[in-house]
């Protein structure tokens, strides 16, 4: 996946991970999307990236909402 293809991928994530979870700041969501995608900086494959990036994002803000509902 082109570099570009793979910026817009991961704002799309940001966009649904906002939308999924609306009481987290964009900036917070933002902050752990891009903190998910430094994990992958270096690896020679890149297609997948963004859906890894999604799924592990999803979960750490998953545990998070859940811990704040507590």
């Amino acid at each position: 996946m082109p570099i570009d293809n793979e910026g817009r991928a991961i704002d799309d994530v940001v966009q649904r991970l906002s939308a999924r979870y609306p009481d987290i700041p964009q900036a917070t969501i933002r902050e752990v999307v891009e903190a998910q995608l430094a994990q992958f900086e270096g690896s020679p494959v890149r297609d997948f990236v963004p859906v890894l990036v999604e799924h592990e994002s999803l979960e750490l803000l998953r545990v998070g909402a859940e811990a704040a509902s507590d």
